[in-house]
């Protein structure tokens, strides 16, 4: 079986690197995906889903070097599931539930140019729901 998944989004904050104990980079991204739509009732409804993403390698040092905070990426790479396949289930700070998907890249790339960290990829300002409530 082979699964891949295709992301675009902003980066909700700036790139965190580690290594691991063989010396290997791996840098974790926080990918906010926004889409806008009319439900039944005529109300324009705007959904973000956000992504936990780990880079790897080489590439994990570039993500660290050049990427920072509202920088839109796209990340093609493979959906990790918990034991049973689901998202990551966790409880804020306020007690409600929360749900984050885990992305493994195998390649990230760069969107819009440096100075356009402030412009989602659909080409309107960047307003991603605050990820404060994540706990990573």
């Amino acid at each position: 079986m082979y699964q891949r998944i295709v992301l675009a989004g902003n980066l909700g904050r700036d790139p965190e690197m580690r290594y691991t104990p063989s010396g290997q980079a791996v840098t974790n991204l926080s990918v906010a995906t926004n889409r806008t739509y009319t439900d039944s009732s005529g109300e324009q409804v705007k959904e973000t889903v956000w992504f936990r993403v780990s880079v790897w390698g080489r590439q994990a040092e570039s993500c660290h070097q050049y990427l920072r905070k509202g920088r839109q990426v796209l990340v093609e790479g493979r959906l990790i599931g918990d034991e049973n396949g689901n998202p990551r289930i966790w409880t804020r700070q306020d007690g409600t539930p929360g749900a984050s998907f885990e992305v493994n890249a195998q390649t990230v790339r760069f969107l819009g140019g440096r100075d356009d960290a402030d412009v989602d990829f659909e080409g309107g300002p960047s307003a991603p729901e605050s990820e404060d409530d994540i706990p990573f």
